[in-house]
C-alpha cells in the first residue's frame, strides 16, 4: 500500500502499485491530461512508471522547467522515426536532447539538403498529430541485437553490444511502428509534444566523434514548451547573428584572423586598445587587492609539465618544440610556472597568502573544426593568479576573490551571475578530512555573502573542488568565465613547501583563480553584448571632432589636444564632406559621441554634442563636456 508524498506536503495512500499517470488522474483531471512525467525520488519517469512503495512524487507539467530536456528528447525521436518514413533504408544513431534543442546523426547514403528539413519538419508535425502512444519496453539483449540486426540497424547493434553489460536487458521505447534503444523517460504520447519545434541546421558528424569512423549527417533542431517560446529563442538566434563578435570586428576594424595562424587573433589598433583597457583595468583591481604581478616564460621543458602531470592530461593540446636535444612544451597554462616563482626562496607562514599574478600567453592545441573567432582560440591570455595559503585561510581568501569578481563584472555590465559549486569526485587526490574543510569553506564562503548557488556534486577537479561563476548577457545566453579551484596535489608534486608557526615544514594550499578566464574570449563576449557600442570608458575611440568648413579647423584641433591631454581617445574629421555624411558614417562606428564644430560653436569655445544613439545634447562649452566625460568615465557608465 504505498503513501505518495506530494511537493505540498500533502500525501495519498493507494491500496495497490499505481502508475504517475494514477496519481495524477487522483489528484484530478486537469492533472491527468497535462502530465507529461513524473519525478519519483528528484529521478524522472515516465507516466507509465509503477510506484510500488512509499515514495516523493511531482507530476511534471510543461510548467515545469524540467519538461524542455522531456519535449527535446522525444523531439529527436518524432524527427528520426519521420526521416526513416521519408527516406527508407536510413540508419539512426545517436540522438540527444542539447542545449536550446536537440539533434540526431544518421548514416544515409545521398545527402540531405536545406529542401528535406521541411519536408522532416512537416512528417513530424504529421506523427505528432497522430498521437501515437510512447510506450516502454524491456527486451532480451540478443533478442534486441538480432531484432535491430534483421532492420538493417548496424550502430544500434553496435551500442548494444558496447553499452549493455551480457546477460542485461534492453531498454525499447516504441511509438506507433517506429521503435528505437532509450534509457528514456518520455512523453506519454507523441500528440503530448508541443509543436513548437524547428529544424535548423545540418552538419557532419563522425560516428562517436572519431575521425577514423565513417562520417555521419547530423540534423539540428530547437524544441520549446509553446510558440511563444520558440520565437522568442529564433529572435534572440536573429539578434545573436547581428551581434556576431566576427561581423562586428571586421564592421569596426578591431580584429582578423586567417590561415596562417589558426585560432590565434591579429589585433588592429582599436581592437588593442579595447584589449589594453581591459587588461589595464584588471591589473589596477589586483594590485588594489595586494596581488604581485609576474611574467613566466613561454616555452619550458617538458620535465617540468610532466612533473606538473599536464603532459599526461594534455597530450595532443601541448604545442612542442625541440632544441639541443631537449623537448619543450609551448606552455598551455601558468601554475606550474608560478610554483617555480613561489618555490625561489624559504617561504614562512609569515609570507601567506602569496598572491602571483600572470597575464599569461597560453597555447593549445585545439581541433581546427572548434576555432570561433575570438570565443575558441589557440592562443589567449589568462587574467590567471594563484594564491599560495594555509588552510586556514582559505576561507578568508575565497571571500575576498568573490568580492573583487562581483565587482568587475558589475563594472563591465554584468548584472545576473549564476554560481555552482563542484565537490569531489569519485577519484580524487587527499584525504576525505582535508575535502570536507576545503567544500566547507567555499560554502560558507558563498553563504556568507548570501549567494544563490547550485551545487554539483563529483563535478569537482581531481585536486580540489571549486567555484564556476557564469554570466547571463542580453540575449539571456550563460557564458562560463571566473572560477576559483582548490588544489592539494600540484604544490606538494613541485616542491612547495612553507615553515609553519610550530617550525614544521607544510605544503600550501594552491587556489587556482580566475576572473575574466580568456581575455580573447571575453571581449569576443562584450562585443555581442553591447553590440559593438562600447561604454565611454571601453570605446576605442571615445569622441570624434568634425568641422562644418575650413573655418573651424584650427579650433577642432585644440579640442581634440584638450581632450587628448586628459587620457581621452579622440580624433579628429576634417575632411571635405558634408556634415550629415560625417556622423551618419562615425555613428556606424558606434562612437559614443559626435562633437560638431561651426562658426557659434568656435566663438562660444564649445561644441555640438551629438551621442551616437542620435540625441542631441546641444552646444556645451569644452571645460563642461570634458567634466561629463570624466564623470561617465569614473562610473563606468
Amino acid at each position: 500500500m504505498p503513501v505518495v508524498t506530494l511537493p505540498d506536503g500533502s500525501s495519498r495512500s493507494f491500496d495497490n502499485p499505481v502508475t504517475v499517470a494514477d496519481v495524477a488522474a487522483d489528484i484530478g483531471p486537469g492533472l491527468a491530461k497535462a502530465a507529461l512525467a513524473g519525478s519519483v525520488g528528484g529521478r524522472m519517469v515516465d507516466t507509465s512508471y509503477l510506484i510500488d512503495s512509499d515514495t516523493d512524487l511531482a507530476i511534471i507539467t510543461a510548467k515545469n522547467e524540467e519538461a524542455l530536456e522531456l519535449i527535446r528528447h522525444d523531439a529527436a525521436h518524432v524527427m528520426a522515426q519521420a526521416v526513416q518514413e521519408l527516406y527508407p533504408g536510413t540508419q539512426v544513431t545517436i540522438g540527444p536532447a542539447i542545449e536550446d534543442g536537440f539533434y540526431y546523426d544518421f548514416a544515409r547514403e545521398e545527402p540531405f539538403g536545406p529542401a528535406d528539413l521541411q519536408k522532416i519538419e512537416d512528417r513530424m508535425r504529421e506523427i505528432v498529430g497522430r498521437d501515437l502512444p510512447i510506450e516502454r519496453e524491456v527486451w532480451d539483449r540478443e533478442q534486441a541485437k538480432k531484432t535491430f540486426g534483421d532492420i538493417g540497424e548496424a550502430y544500434k547493434v553496435e551500442i548494444i553490444e558496447d553499452i549493455i553489460p551480457e546477460g542485461e536487458e534492453v531498454s525499447v521505447y516504441r511509438q506507433g511502428e517506429w521503435f528505437d534503444v532509450c534509457r528514456g523517460p518520455h512523453l506519454p504520447s507523441t500528440g503530448k509534444l508541443p509543436k513548437a519545434f524547428k529544424l535548423m541546421k545540418l552538419a557532419g558528424a563522425y560516428w562517436r566523434g572519431d575521425s577514423n569512423n565513417p562520417m555521419l549527417q547530423r540534423i539540428y533542431g530547437t524544441a520549446w514548451r509553446d510558440k511563444k517560446e520558440l520565437k522568442e529563442y529564433l529572435h534572440r538566434l536573429e539578434e545573436a547573428e547581428k551581434r556576431d563578435h566576427r561581423k562586428i570586428g571586421k564592421a569596426l576594424d578591431l580584429f582578423h584572423a586567417q590561415d596562417e595562424a589558426p585560432g590565434m587573433v591579429f589585433w588592429h589598433n582599436r581592437g588593442w586598445t579595447i584589449y589594453l583597457a581591459v587588461q589595464q583595468y584588471i591589473r589596477d583591481k589586483l594590485r588594489d587587492h595586494g596581488y604581485q604581478e609576474v611574467h613566466t616564460p613561454q616555452v619550458i621543458d617538458r620535465t617540468l609539465w610532466e612533473k606538473s602531470g599536464h603532459w599526461d592530461k594534455f597530450g595532443d593540446m601541448i604545442f612542442t618544440t625541440h632544441s639541443e636535444n631537449r623537448d619543450y612544451a609551448i606552455k598551455p597554462m601558468n601554475c606550474p610556472a608560478h610554483i617555480q616563482i613561489y618555490n625561489h626562496g624559504l617561504k614562512s607562514y609569515r609570507d601567506l597568502p602569496l598572491r602571483l599574478a600572470e597575464f599569461g600567453s597560453c597555447h593549445r592545441n585545439e581541433p581546427s573544426g572548434t576555432l570561433h573567432g575570438l570565443m575558441r582560440v589557440r592562443n589567449f591570455v589568462q587574467d590567471d593568479a594563484h594564491i599560495f595559503c594555509t588552510e586556514e585561510q582559505i576561507l578568508s581568501e575565497v571571500l575576498s576573490f568573490n568580492d573583487l569578481l562581483f565587482e568587475v563584472y558589475k563594472d563591465f555590465g554584468f548584472e545576473e551571475v549564476l554560481v555552482k559549486l563542484s565537490t569531489r569526485p569519485e577519484k580524487r587526490v587527499g584525504s576525505d578530512e582535508l575535502w570536507d574543510k576545503a567544500e566547507k569553506s567555499l560554502e560558507n564562503a558563498l553563504n556568507e555573502r548570501g549567494l544563490e548557488w547550485e551545487l554539483q556534486p563529483g563535478e569537482g577537479a581531481f585536486y580540489g573542488p571549486k567555484i564556476e561563476y557564469s554570466l547571463r548577457d542580453c540575449l539571456n545566453r550563460v557564458w562560463q568565465l571566473g572560477t576559483i579551484q582548490l588544489d592539494f596535489s600540484m604544490p606538494a608534486r613541485l616542491g612547495a613547501t612553507y615553515i609553519a608557526e610550530d617550525n614544521s615544514k607544510q605544503v600550501p594550499v594552491m587556489l587556482h583563480r580566475a576572473i575574466l578566464g580568456s581575455i580573447e574570449r571575453f571581449i569576443g563576449i562584450l562585443i555581442e553584448h553591447h553590440a559593438g557600442a562600447f561604454p565611454l570608458w571601453l570605446a576605442p575611440v571615445q569622441a570624434v571632432v568634425m568641422n562644418i568648413t575650413d573655418r573651424q579647423a584650427e579650433f577642432c584641433r585644440e579640442v581634440v589636444k584638450s581632450l587628448q591631454d586628459k587620457g581621452f581617445r579622440a580624433e579628429l574629421d576634417l575632411r571635405n564632406e558634408k556634415i550629415g555624411f560625417k556622423i551618419r558614417e562615425h555613428t556606424l562606428q558606434r562612437t559614443p559621441y559626435l562633437l560638431v564644430v561651426g562658426d557659434r560653436e568656435m566663438e562660444n569655445r564649445s561644441v555640438a554634442v551629438r551621442t551616437r544613439s542620435g540625441e542631441d545634447l546641444g552646444s556645451i562649452p569644452l571645460d563642461e563636456l570634458i567634466q561629463r566625460f570624466e564623470g561617465e568615465v569614473a562610473k563606468r557608465a
